[in-house]
């Protein structure tokens, strides 16, 4: 794709739309390394944004969960990033005109914006994903504004960790095994880690979905007492952007079983409870419904 895609419609139509909500978490969009687009959000979060880094929007269907296959490669490399780019979600079930306006044939579909025009699209696969992203920032380097600066910025930055600096390189390469070793020598050395051991869950989830079956979710549905198949299909809809189904499945496997296969089901939910933000509203509607189904 080249800059000739024109985007300036979805820029009229958002300037009659009334603004976007914040964020899950209530954190404004427009400081997420992560934002959800609409039409109404379109120019601030992709047009404008571009023109300070380079935006690479996601295009997806909520209604086809592989169309979401990037995903968890996206957010894990988009918080590495640390304000580089920007990841701009689009779902083009509410916002088909938004897909319409890229010229989008088939999902999913990974498109680079900078300076207000498409730049790039993404035609490869998932483990190339950190080298075509490394590509962009290449191609906009001096080219864009920079992110914006808050108060008390323009002090001297503290050095990045290299251990972090290495991990994150293995990651965007790619290499989950190597990232996975990266971020376990950070937590040996500090256990307590904040930052390591978020970042171990995710890529440790992301190298076990990569071997699940795509039918997996047909499969658990069509052998409910499978307690392995359930495991596996809420990975597959954790993975395909469907925290609430897979929570969801996990708790009525729990309330149908007993002995080991409870401990099992409970373990693994848990474990998905660990890859959010405790105060996301979705996992602390599940922790009562864990509770419930427990007691």
């Amino acid at each position: 794709m080249t800059g000739a895609v024109d985007l300036s419609a979805l820029k009229e139509r958002a300037q009659a739309a009334p603004a976007g909500p914040p964020t899950a978490n209530g954190v404004s969009a427009a400081s997420a390394a992560v934002v959800e687009v609409t039409e109404a959000n379109f120019e601030a979060e992709v047009l404008a944004r571009s023109t300070q880094v380079p935006v690479v929007v996601e295009l997806y269907a909520a209604s086809m969960p592989a169309s979401a296959v990037f995903s968890p490669t996206l957010d894990a490399l988009a918080a590495a990033g640390n304000g580089s780019w920007v990841l701009a979600r689009v779902n083009v079930d509410s916002d088909p005109r938004i897909a319409q306006a890229f010229g989008v044939q088939a999902l999913p579909a990974v498109v680079a914006v900078a300076a207000g025009r498409p730049l790039a699209d993404f035609d490869g696969d998932e483990p190339q994903l950190g080298q075509w992203i490394d590509a962009v920032l290449q191609a906009t380097a001096g080219k864009l504004s920079g992110p914006p600066q808050s108060e008390g910025e323009g002090e001297p930055e503290e050095p990045e960790d290299p251990r972090f600096v290495a991990a994150e390189t293995a990651l965007s390469e790619g290499d989950l095994a190597g990232a996975e070793a990266g971020y376990q020598v950070i937590l040996d050395a500090e256990p307590a880690n904040v930052q390591a051991l978020g970042a171990i869950r995710q890529v440790r989830f992301i190298a076990r979905v990569q071997d699940l079956d795509p039918d997996a979710v047909a499969r658990a549905d069509a052998e409910p007492a499978d307690v392995t198949a359930q495991l596996d299909a809420a990975d597959m809809e954790l993975y395909s952007q469907q925290p609430e189904a897979a929570f969801a499945r996990l708790i009525e496997t729990i309330r149908r079983t007993a002995g080991d296969d409870r401990n099992t089901a409970r373990t693994r939910l848990l474990e998905l409870f660990e890859l959010f933000d405790p105060a996301d509203p979705i996992v602390i509607a599940a922790r009562r419904k864990l509770a419930s189904a427990l007691y």
